[in-house]
């Protein structure tokens, strides 16, 4: 059944990566990273379309860059916003309306795997939001003005990445109450939370880092020259995520 739409924010200017190229227009072997990683959608057989919502003076670079991916007719690119929610809330409208679910997911994570993709959309489909994430190996320490305050208890602790699948009815009423609200959240599951809405835990990968500094890049193209993906990729992932019950340890 081909009834899942994803959305891919890619108005990342890379500030933290250096240079004057966008990181999702760098390559990782013979074809950018925004052309892998969408790719790895237009690939399944459950998606119907591709959103990619980039910024205005990109657009055409950005068609140029996906031209060649398989099932190029299921990509749409629209202009993105000044925030990456903004960028997500102009993709989900350009979703089609017979969309069961939407998934969305960073421009710069282009080692995603079909497996990956599958766990969240079926706990998606069965508890109506659904994200991946990994739990955090490292000790965590607050800190607040260079000094610790508290170690935090890691067991409540999960490194969350994309994708993130959700019921298109659920995902929409979360940005439009979001934007009502005046509300900037770091991820869709944030904006799913404020409704009260559970979100399921699938586990993440890994593998499916986020290229953000120089080092990300040097490591993926490692990874890339070997033919696969790079068994060094750090547990670095996003925002973290507490599970009920979490507290500071004494």
């Amino acid at each position: 059944m081909r009834d899942v739409a994803v959305v891919i924010p890619a108005g990342g200017v890379g500030r933290r990566l250096g240079g004057r190229t966008p990181k999702q227009f760098l390559r990782l072997g013979s074809r950018t990273i925004l052309a892998r990683t969408v790719e790895a959608f237009t690939r399944h057989p459950a998606v119907s379309a591709v959103v990619v919502a980039a910024p205005a003076a990109y657009l055409a670079p950005t068609r140029r860059a996906l031209a060649g991916v398989p099932n190029a007719a299921r990509v749409r690119v629209v202009t993105g916003g000044a925030e990456r929610q903004d960028s997500v809330w102009l993709g989900i409208r350009a979703v089609p309306d017979d969309a069961a679910v939407i998934v969305v997911h960073d421009a710069v994570r282009p080692f995603i795997t079909r497996a990956l993709v599958d766990r969240v959309i079926t706990a998606a489909r069965a508890g109506g939001a659904a994200i991946c994430a990994l739990p955090i190996a490292e000790t965590v320490k607050r800190v607040r003005d260079a000094v610790v305050e508290a170690t935090v208890d890691r067991s409540a602790l999960w490194a969350v990445q994309t994708p993130q699948a959700f019921r298109a009815d659920i995902l929409r009423e979360a940005h439009e109450k979001a934007r009502r609200d005046g509300f900037l959240g770091t991820d869709e599951s944030m904006l799913v939370e404020r409704l009260g809405h559970p979100v399921a835990v699938v586990p993440g990968s890994p593998d499916n880092v986020k290229i953000t500094t120089p080092e990300d890049l040097r490591r993926a193209k490692r990874g890339t020259r070997a033919g696969g993906r790079s068994s060094e990729a750090r547990r670095r992932s996003g925002p973290a995520l507490e599970r009920p019950g979490a507290r500071d340890s004494k």
